[in-house]
């Protein structure tokens, strides 16, 4: 994994990982919306239509993985970040990053460790179905596992990054996100969540747009529900990787 960005003089207050794989459509709008003084972290996982060259020209820190999975961007993401509060959100344009502000807050003033976005759908085409019927089953299986009452494993979140590197998250595909909320109830994290408008992406999905897609990551998920629960011990967190610039 290498990074590239203009040297940074101090950590930001919060990063945001945006995993990408061609997302140049996408990612003036993303981009914009990102809050003031928090760093924006385009994690690019193979693109081919100039995503990269795209995000650094909005000023944005890219960060490439060359392992493809939504997991092993994400995790990439979150190892470059320098911030004590770490964020996520989809690079499609189908979520607002500035409804971040608010989980950081919760975060902050100790009243969650992690937050989440359950998505609610504006306009025809946002949500496809096959995707909504595999959410709510994830959603009922990690209710059977872990107690936790959620009704969406949205990718809008936010968290300290200390606590999530704690987790020892290993999975590097789809089931990264519901990896993530598993061992965080096992930890004894406090889980919360929030409704946010979910718009209808820029471009194709490349999970959930078709059923196969759908049922490949509903596969990587309930991998993750039928792993034991794993104890989190205390132990060195990785420092964080510095940016190098190209």
């Amino acid at each position: 994994m290498t990074t590239s960005s203009p040297p940074e003089p101090d950590p930001a207050p919060v990063d945001v990982v945006l995993p990408c794989l061609n997302e140049a459509e996408a990612l003036p709008w993303v981009l914009a919306r990102i809050p003031r003084g928090w760093r924006a972290l385009v994690v690019d996982n193979g693109s081919t239509d100039g995503s990269a060259e795209r995000a650094l020209a909005l000023g944005a820190t890219v960060v490439r993985e060359e392992r493809r999975g939504f997991g092993a961007a994400c995790h990439a993401g979150l190892l470059a970040a320098t911030a004590d509060i770490v964020c996520f959100c989809d690079c499609d344009a189908s979520l607002d990053p500035s409804l971040l502000v608010d989980f950081v807050r919760e975060v902050r003033d100790g009243e969650a460790d992690l937050v989440l976005g359950r998505r609610r759908p504006q306009g025809r085409g946002a949500w496809p179905v096959h995707a909504r019927v595999g959410n709510l089953a994830l959603a009922r299986m990690l209710r059977r596992r872990t107690g936790l009452r959620l009704h969406d494993l949205g990718p809008l979140r936010a968290a300290r990054r200390a606590d999530l590197l704690a987790l020892g998250l290993t999975d590097r595909r789809s089931g990264y996100p519901l990896q993530m909320v598993v061992r965080a109830a096992d930890a004894g994290l406090r889980v919360a969540e929030h409704d946010v408008p979910y718009l209808p992406r820029t471009g194709a999905s490349k999970v959930t747009g078709t059923w196969r897609g759908t049922w490949q990551a509903v596969r990587d998920m309930r991998r993750v529900l039928g792993e034991p629960p794993t104890p989190v011990s205390p132990f060195s967190v990785p420092a964080p990787q510095g940016a190098s610039t190209l």
